[in-house]
């Protein structure tokens, strides 16, 4: 890809250096011709063809961040079991992820709006 970005740049520059230096031409007419026939198209052709490539590195940046994500919560879920195990066996309240199977001392009760 780089090679015909290379080559066309090398045809619009000579183009241009022709403009310039053509007794009709002009300094402004090589300028304008440099950038409407090399710069822009290539530009536009450049990001085009690199549309796969940033995809694919964003594809495996997120799957690294990912990664590192799992890993920092398998070993956030190791550590919290080692701590349940030293603490005689005892597992912390609510590791069970359940909820309770009454209601807890201290809650207030729900009302009804009286009209």
């Amino acid at each position: 890809m780089y090679l015909v970005v290379i080559a066309w740049l090398y045809v619009t520059l000579m183009m241009a250096i022709a403009e310039a230096t053509s007794p009709v031409g002009s300094v402004l007419g090589a300028i304008v011709t440099f950038l409407i026939y090399g710069l822009l198209p290539l530009s536009i052709l450049v990001y085009i063809l690199g549309t796969p490539g940033r995809k694919r590195r964003l594809r495996l940046r997120e799957q690294a961040e990912q990664q590192a994500w799992d890993d920092a919560q398998a070993q956030a879920q190791a550590r919290a079991q080692a701590a349940g195990t030293r603490s005689g066996g005892a597992v912390a309240p609510d590791a069970g992820g359940e909820t309770p199977a009454a209601a807890q001392a201290g809650c207030v009760p729900p009302v009804r709006e009286e009209r």
